[in-house]
């Protein structure tokens, strides 16, 4: 994989590119995509952006989102695009199989890949250039700092600017979280200097959610929360029923995981959701326990030091039952 760098030189020549990003998109995977592809057409490219999934409804404000491509939902025009493309980035995943269905395309494909994420092990010998950085906040900091690097700072309009602030904030916890650098405070200001709102992001994101996901919330925390006070661990196991009961749609689980951190002495916590196709695993630390080598050990995962998913073709109970062994065996690490 050759430095991102190698490819500043050629952004002056137009190309049709693609963008993808990886199934089930938060807001970093999709602000960093749409906040690329409004610079790439701001340079005179052609670019369209393909999930390989559905996204939620919280996600649709952002500039761009109405245009994006559901692989799932659009394979045939998604397809298309691929066998036009010059360029394919492939953004905030390193491994193609967090493509879902459009993996086997994309191995399959000649086109040149890009890669621009910061999660551990990357599979580099997929792209012919990349960066990829664990020390970053988010991949919409790195896209910020492509776009810097490649000397076309003055086109970050508005948009732009929407998309990038978006995917940092939430990937750092609201600044929360060590990733939150000086260098991302920098960022910040210069996205503000736009005109950026800042509050009507955080209100499209944190305050646009119905009735239902407030009740499944506290119905789980009050119901499907279990703490391991002895491993400094907690559990919020999910059976399909609550779902479904719920109403839930995709993105109305995300940052549930986080909730029981907030606990006095809990060190790591986990989601573990059945979602009848297969039992989706999140999992959160604080301080040195690396999650990202538990799921990577346990569930078929990865992902970060302190934040990382996986996954499981058991049932619910048998994978609740995996994760309580797999802290008594870390036991230690957990004190």
């Amino acid at each position: 994989m050759k430095n991102i760098e190698e490819i500043y030189p050629l952004l002056s020549q137009p190309r049709k590119v693609v963008i993808i990003m990886h199934q089930k998109p938060d807001a970093d995977a999709m602000g960093s995509s749409l906040g690329l592809a409004h610079f790439l057409k701001r340079l005179g490219h052609d670019p369209t952006v393909i999930s390989p999934t559905n996204w939620a409804d919280w996600l649709k404000w952002m500039p761009g989102a109405a245009e994006v491509i559901d692989f799932e939902y659009s394979t045939e025009k998604a397809m298309a695009a691929l066998d036009q493309a010059d360029w394919v980035f492939c953004l905030d995943f390193n491994t193609l199989s967090r493509t879902r269905h459009m993996a086997p395309r994309l191995r399959k494909i000649q086109v040149t890949r890009i890669l621009i994420d910061h999660h551990q092990q990357p599979e580099s010998e997929y792209f012919t250039y990349g960066v990829s950085k664990t020390e970053k906040s988010s991949t919409s900091e790195m896209v910020y700092d492509f776009i810097v690097g490649s000397g076309h700072a003055g086109l970050i309009d508005i948009d732009i600017a929407a998309c990038l602030y978006a995917g940092v904030m939430t990937d750092t916890g609201s600044f929360r979280f060590p990733g939150a650098s000086a260098a991302v405070h920098r960022m910040v200001g210069a996205l503000k200097d736009t005109g950026l709102n800042h509050t009507v992001i955080h209100e499209n994101l944190f305050d646009n959610f119905l009735e239902n996901r407030l009740r499944f919330t506290g119905f789980v925390l009050q119901n499907r929360m279990e703490i391991f006070y002895e491993y400094n661990a907690a559990l919020i196991a999910i059976p399909w029923k609550d779902l479904v009961r719920y109403e839930i749609k995709t993105g109305d689980t995300e940052g549930l995981v986080n909730y029981p951190l907030s606990i006095q002495g809990i060190r790591m916590a986990a989601l573990i959701i059945d979602r009848d196709e297969e039992v989706k695993c999140s999992f959160r630390s604080k301080g040195d326990f690396d999650v990202n080598s538990f799921a990577r050990k346990y569930f078929e995962g990865g992902g970060h030091l302190n934040a990382a998913g996986g996954r499981s073709s058991e049932t619910l109970e048998l994978t609740v039952l995996r994760f309580v062994n797999a802290i008594k065996e870390n036991s230690s690490h957990l004190q």
